[in-house]
């Protein structure tokens, strides 16, 4: 029999055959786009001096997410996700393919490679949301935390071996190498997308491109503490960025180091997230997720101040380790507080803000350090980061993460009773007014009003535009609640395939101190009742 601990132990999602394929997949993938970046970024270094040319190789690569990401998370709830990802991987092996022919025939000039690593950014912004998304459909949700930081592991162990194995190939035979086997490696992702036989899904109300995407925004703005995790994100990734972007320059500059020197840095960074990955668990049985955040950024801040100040390679190395074991903690820790807050329906969607916030402050952090790095020097400018990471850290004790982030439940919660009107409207008529009258005696009329907020950030998340309530001008013991959706469809959706445990209960509390049950109206455009008649 296995105990409780191996079962939700940092390596039980691998147990399942579906993820670990899937996983090993990623890993190969991962492995091929940090050989390529090496490759980008050396060619770049030998063929320019200029440490902002270099580092728009990171930004070419994370741009897109600013651009895509939100519509890529709006594909990924809407359309199959599986067929998504076949589709994507696909043009991307095409797409790599054509770089790596390129450079070998000596056409690869830094506007063509910057374009063409632009166009792969674009395919992992698209597939990153659905990625994201695929993991709770895996495995149970007491093993979401260790399936988000095998997710980073994937990332942190591929620098850990892409770098090292790209340092050998760039230096015996050139960057187009590399290019070649990042193309094969998006081959291996969609042999093991195609063997995945997704389990059938409830079937839900299809949803419209645009009103999906209102109503994953709606549902992030209205979720504090979705709203704090990307404040959290932002504050760690914008100055964190300034390690990832002016390393190479560091590497080559700096330390006088070649291809291969440049990869064991970047290794370095990698077994530092492996000793994380393996260790996570035990540094969360110790510490809250908000101590960990503001210990990862302080320790990724003094990796960030050494490399600028120290130009003693092996300490330098060592330091990368610390470093990449402090990326992987916050990493791990943000992404899986986000996972266990998100309810099925708009994952994708809320997810993709996350990569839109993570990976564009990345692309925008790299872009702006890797400007001032050529008047101040990459020693000056990974200090000024430093310390701002250092105030990130600091910053947790004002901006913690919200003390319910990722205790609500999130599970889908049985319907409320379809309205029962005289006539149908049509699904996209609307706007659709919702009022219910509540009774509520002087003595509980504090706890209502307080259960109402809750209610409140219930309703918007689901769909509501607009949300309030009234007291009765005529009788102070009636309140009003008033709320309105675009459309019936985003009403129905209110009603069955959008609630959660959290909202039924929500919910319940404010009815449970009614006096006698609420009375709903359901009010719509006049025009409705015109063409029923």
């Amino acid at each position: 029999m296995m105990n409780t601990a191996a079962a939700d132990g940092p390596w039980a999602p691998l147990r399942d055959r579906i993820f670990r394929a899937l996983w090993f997949a990623q890993l190969g993938s991962n492995v091929g786009s940090w050989m390529q970046t090496v490759g980008a970024q050396w060619l770049l270094v030998e063929h320019s001096s200029s440490t902002a040319l270099v580092a728009a190789v990171q930004t070419a690569s994370l741009l897109p997410v600013m651009l895509l990401s939100l519509p890529a998370g709006v594909m990924a709830d809407v359309l199959d996700r599986r067929r998504l990802l076949l589709f994507v991987q696909l043009v991307m092996a095409g797409t790599a393919g054509a770089l790596a022919w390129l450079t070998a025939v000596g056409l690869t000039t830094p506007a063509v490679l910057l374009v063409l690593t632009f166009l792969l950014g674009c395919g992992q912004a698209v597939s990153g949301p659905a990625w994201q998304a695929i993991q709770p459909e895996l495995v149970p949700r007491e093993q979401i935390p260790a399936a988000a930081t095998l997710g980073s592991l994937t990332v942190n162990l591929a620098r850990a071996v892409g770098p090292a194995i790209a340092g050998v190939l760039v230096a015996a035979t050139g960057p187009s190498a590399v290019f070649a086997i990042n193309a094969v490696s998006f081959l291996g992702v969609v042999a093991a997308v195609a063997v995945w036989h997704r389990r059938p899904q409830e079937a839900a109300r299809p949803e419209r491109a645009l009103a999906a995407l209102h109503a994953g925004t709606r549902y992030v703005r209205n979720a504090p503490s979705v709203r704090r995790i990307l404040v959290r994100a932002a504050l760690f990734v914008i100055p964190g960025s300034a390690l990832w972007a002016l390393l190479p320059s560091v590497a080559s500059s700096r330390l006088g180091l070649g291809a291969g020197g440049y990869g064991v840095l970047l290794g370095a960074l990698g077994v530092g997230a492996v000793v994380g990955a393996l260790t996570l668990s035990q540094l969360r049985a110790r510490m809250s997720a908000n101590l960990l955040l503001a210990g990862s950024a302080v320790v990724f801040g003094l990796g960030t101040l050494l490399l600028g100040t120290v130009k003693n390679t092996p300490t330098v190395t060592v330091v990368m380790v610390l470093t990449g074991l402090a990326w992987l903690v916050s990493l791990s820790t943000l992404n899986s507080a986000l996972q266990l807050t998100l309810p099925a329906w708009v994952r994708a969607r809320a997810l993709a803000a996350y990569l839109l916030v993570f990976m564009g402050g990345q692309a925008l952090g790299s872009l702006a350090w890797g400007a001032l790095a050529g008047p101040w020097g990459t020693g000056v400018v990974l200090v000024v980061a430093a310390a701002v990471l250092s105030g990130a850290g600091l910053s947790v004790r004002w901006l913690p993460l919200r003390e319910l982030t990722g205790k609500l439940d999130r599970t889908p919660s049985a319907p409320w009773p379809t309205p029962n009107l005289v006539f149908e409207p049509e699904p996209e008529g609307g706007p659709v007014v919702v009022v219910k009258r509540y009774r509520v005696a002087r003595a509980d009329q504090t706890a209502f009003l307080a259960a109402m907020d809750l209610v409140g950030l219930s309703r918007r998340r689901t769909g509501a535009s607009r949300w309030n309530v009234y007291r009765d001008g005529a009788d102070s013991d009636v309140f009003v609640e008033v709320f309105e959706t675009p459309s019936w469809a985003e009403h129905l959706a209110q009603h069955s395939d959008r609630l959660t445990g959290a909202d039924t209960e929500f919910a319940q509390r404010a009815n449970d101190l009614s006096a006698g049950e609420p009375t709903v109206e359901h009010l719509l455009p006049p025009e409705a009742l015109v063409e029923e008649l």
